[in-house]
């Protein structure tokens, strides 16, 4: 997967998540979670962004960290919606799919980068 594929679904991703937000409910519990998600969420991707300008190998590495962290956090708050049945497992199943799929790519990335080094 070349950087621009992978700029191109980490945005998509942060789409599919500003879609899944605004379909929750106004209430005080959805909303804050809701929140965090969004801000997770779309962060992976403007992190991902960001590790494609970095001017180094190291500064490569721990933007790419960054990434790993948003997208596992986005990966939590699904799941708390999902566990607090504020959404159902078939609305957020395939977006939690991808969110796995986007981190063990980043994972790898972090792997190879630093086996390279």
């Amino acid at each position: 997967m070349t950087k621009d594929d992978m700029k191109a679904r980490t945005k998509q991703y942060a789409l599919r998540v500003i879609k899944a937000v605004q379909s929750l409910s106004g209430d005080r519990v959805a909303g804050t979670i809701g929140t965090q998600l969004l801000r997770s969420g779309t962060s992976a991707g403007a992190n991902y962004r960001a590790a494609c300008r970095a001017k180094s190998t190291a500064d490569f590495v721990n933007k790419l960290k960054i990434v790993e962290e948003e997208c596992d956090e986005s990966l939590f708050w699904m799941e708390l919606l999902v566990e607090a049945d504020i959404l159902n497992q078939k609305k957020l199943g395939a977006l939690m799919k991808e969110g796995d799929e986007i981190l063990a790519i980043v994972v790898a990335s972090i792997k190879t980068t630093r086996q390279s080094r």
